[in-house]
């Protein structure tokens, strides 16, 4: 089976830095909810879910960037703009994902917004889970890892944005 490139980069690197981790293939899945049922031995709220979003400063200014969020909540459009100083937030389009994803599909997006040069912001609540479980890059392929290694790998802000 041929997964998007995506996932061999995120192995790669999870190898590279010596971390744990697991990963499971299964059916597609597009939403949280699916993704939960389809992985053994995680719970939805461990489950990190990475939305791509375009924000719009008062300039006119204009910026894709990942939030993280657990699987079971839903981040505040509110706290986003309030955090990032920023007018207006969306979701990017599936084109935009496509795009600055070279091909992920939504519901496959990872939470490395790293690896597509995004700014990535995670809530704290999903951080105290000690472990951690997201769409690799393809809609078939999840990976689990430690909470403190996708912390150090991604290097992401952490505020409170549900």
């Amino acid at each position: 089976m041929t997964y998007h490139p995506v996932v061999t980069q995120i192995i790669n690197l999870l190898k590279e830095h010596s971390m744990w981790y697991e990963t499971f293939k299964h059916e597609p899945v597009l939403t949280s909810e699916e993704a939960a049922k389809v992985r053994t031995g995680y719970t939805l709220s461990q489950g990190a879910k990475a939305l791509i979003l375009k924000t719009y400063k008062a300039s006119r200014e204009e910026e894709f960037i990942m939030v993280v969020v657990p699987g079971d909540k839903k981040f505040s459009g509110s706290k986003v703009k309030k955090l990032l100083q920023v007018k207006d937030v969306r979701f990017a389009s599936t084109d935009e994902i496509s795009q600055i994803t070279n091909g992920v599909e939504i519901g496959g997006v990872p939470p490395f917004g790293n690896l597509f040069n995004l700014k990535v912001i995670v809530d704290p609540v999903l951080l105290e889970n000690e472990k951690i479980i997201f769409n690799a890059g393809d809609r078939r392929f999840s990976v689990g890892m430690l909470s403190k290694d996708y912390m150090s790998i991604v290097k992401p802000t952490q505020a409170p944005i549900i």
